[in-house]
């Protein structure tokens, strides 16, 4: 069973310089299946670590460890400059969208822009549908993860965990958000599985990843009442299935999970003040 020391033992190992499967093996004498099982699970719940196979559906496969260096997230100038932007920002106005769109693929991208007062009012079943697909793990940048009271939302994060599936979430742990952080941690209270995991920050991003395959990213705009502005709440979904991009993401997660404060203990601290 993988525990917080063997993960220590080998992040150290794989921290030093690359490693193979039958080396890590060897250092944490196990076998090679229940490393590359670790390493699998330390990959997917810490983001830590990452592997590369060389000559692979060959018999002389060689998968290499190394380790992920999550703080060099971006690997161009538009994406360094957003990663600024995004970690610069704390509420979803400071950061369009539009800025990681505009730069993916035609072919790997959509958007859907709908016209509605809430959120609850437009097509949930997009967002639903996404949701359903996932089958490792959902990465979320919230707000105050509002998005759990829409229409079957919950439901569906609730079918994640009976399945096993891990869901982790970055987002303001705060008084007014506490009922909807408490109801979805109730999850690993109600399957005895610890599989929902919220850390606090504040933060622009309004977006959900599934598989570490693609993501979807909200963005609305506000009416503004002035000539040539928008005139009615305007919602934007972006879907993106660029590997560049998501692997880019994905690092920016982890880089932001990993230095942020864990729910239970903000909940603690709040839930002092209101007793």
């Amino acid at each position: 069973m993988l525990d917080s020391q063997i993960t220590k033992k080998i992040e150290e190992f794989v921290y030093a310089k690359p490693r193979s499967v039958q080396e890590i093996a060897q250092h944490i004498g196990k076998n090679w299946r229940t490393i590359d099982r670790y390493i699998q699970e330390i990959k997917e719940n810490f983001g830590t670590i990452e592997t590369r196979t060389f000559r692979g559906g060959t018999r002389g496969a060689l998968k290499i460890v190394y380790w992920a260096s999550v703080e060099k997230a971006s690997s161009s100038v538009f994406q360094e400059i957003i990663e600024k932007d995004i970690f610069a920002g704390k509420v979803a106005g400071d950061l369009s969208a539009f800025e990681i769109f505009q730069h993916i693929d035609d072919k790997k991208k959509k958007a859907s822009v709908e016209i509605a007062e809430s959120e609850g009012e437009t097509n949930i079943g997009e967002l639903i549908n996404y949701l359903k697909k996932t089958e490792k793990q959902l990465f979320t940048f919230s707000g105050n993860l509002s998005l759990i009271n829409l229409p079957g939302v919950f439901n569906e994060l609730e079918n994640l965990v009976k399945k096993g599936i891990p869901i982790k979430v970055v987002c303001r742990v705060d008084m007014p958000g506490r009922e909807n952080i408490e109801k979805l941690l109730s999850l690993n209270f109600k399957y005895g599985k610890e599989l929902v995991e919220i850390r606090h920050r504040e933060q622009p991003l309004r977006a959900i990843m599934s598989d570490g395959r693609s993501f979807r990213i909200k963005e609305l705009k506000e009416p503004i009442r002035k000539k040539n502005e928008l005139s009615e709440k305007t919602f934007i979904f972006y879907t993106v299935n660029d590997k560049e991009w998501t692997e880019w993401l994905s690092k920016i997660f982890w880089k932001m999970f990993n230095s942020s404060i864990n729910a239970n203990r903000r909940l603690q601290e709040i839930n002092k003040l209101i007793s």
